[in-house]
């Protein structure tokens, strides 16, 4: 029985990239990937023949400042996401409170079948008032990401072998150290690959920022649209898609890095 609590605590300390045959393959085939596509648009943005309207949305400085709002709006709200979805799984899948996981399962689930850009606005016209673009992207953004992580966490505690929390318990362990050292450990890969889906949701979903002035590359794309400028719109899908395939390696990286030896 000792042995059986002891495992995952054991292992948790030890942090190595546990991913093995196609896992590995692709941790090093997605990054290359994003390499040559970056490659391929740089030369492609180098050697082609733009009009006066396309070089100006095209300007490398002015890609380079929305990329960068881009992405301090994926990780301000993906950090919101992890700090509320997953404490609030954890809770749900504690006796007393487990009878209201359908329940707010449901209003996450609410929260994601409303149609993004409508959600955005509808927000920014609820709270323009109180706060910028910005701060009003990240709240709709957590509304349409938290529902992967808040389930992943879920059903990754629930399925955790009752026997290895009664083997913790009969040791000695207290409720939290269970929690700490046997459950989450064994659910980790699961709520990872929640938190890999929702980073990718509000890379993509962010684009629509733009629309209440939270920036990002969503205003490139509706420059080329407005515009009529396939160059333009064409670079900015494909600069969003690099983006969200930065992420999901990254979420890779995390997964590999954070899952259990042996799990």
């Amino acid at each position: 029985m000792t042995d059986l609590a002891a495992t995952p605590a054991q292992t948790s300390t030890r942090r190595r990239f546990s991913l093995r045959g196609e896992g590995r393959i692709e941790l090093v085939a997605l990054p290359v990937l994003i390499l040559l596509v970056l490659l391929g648009y740089v030369w492609w943005r180098q050697t082609a023949t733009l009009d006066s309207i396309e070089q100006s949305q095209l300007d490398w400085g002015a890609i380079r400042e929305q990329a960068w709002r881009h992405i301090l709006l994926t990780i301000t709200t993906s950090a919101v996401v992890v700090a509320i979805a997953v404490p609030a799984g954890i809770a749900l899948t504690r006796r007393g409170l487990r009878r209201l996981s359908p329940f707010v399962v449901g209003i996450a689930n609410a929260g994601q079948a409303a149609p993004s850009i409508g959600l955005i606005v509808l927000l920014y016209i609820w709270l323009g008032g109180h706060l910028n673009g910005f701060w009003v992207s990240v709240i709709a953004l957590t509304l349409y990401g938290v529902l992967p992580v808040l389930r992943n966490t879920i059903t990754g505690l629930q399925g955790v072998d009752p026997t290895l929390v009664e083997a913790g318990r009969g040791v000695g362990m207290s409720a939290a150290d269970v929690l700490r050292r046997v459950e989450l450990p064994l659910a980790l890969p699961v709520i990872m690959s929640g938190v890999r889906t929702s980073l990718v949701l509000i890379v993509g979903t962010a684009a629509l920022a733009t629309f209440i002035g939270g920036g990002g590359l969503g205003g490139v794309l509706n420059s080329g649209i407005t515009l009529l400028r396939y160059p333009v719109i064409v670079s900015a899908a494909t600069l969003v898609a690099l983006l969200a395939l930065v992420v999901e390696w990254v979420g890779r990286l995390l997964e590999a890095w954070l899952r259990p030896k042996g799990i």
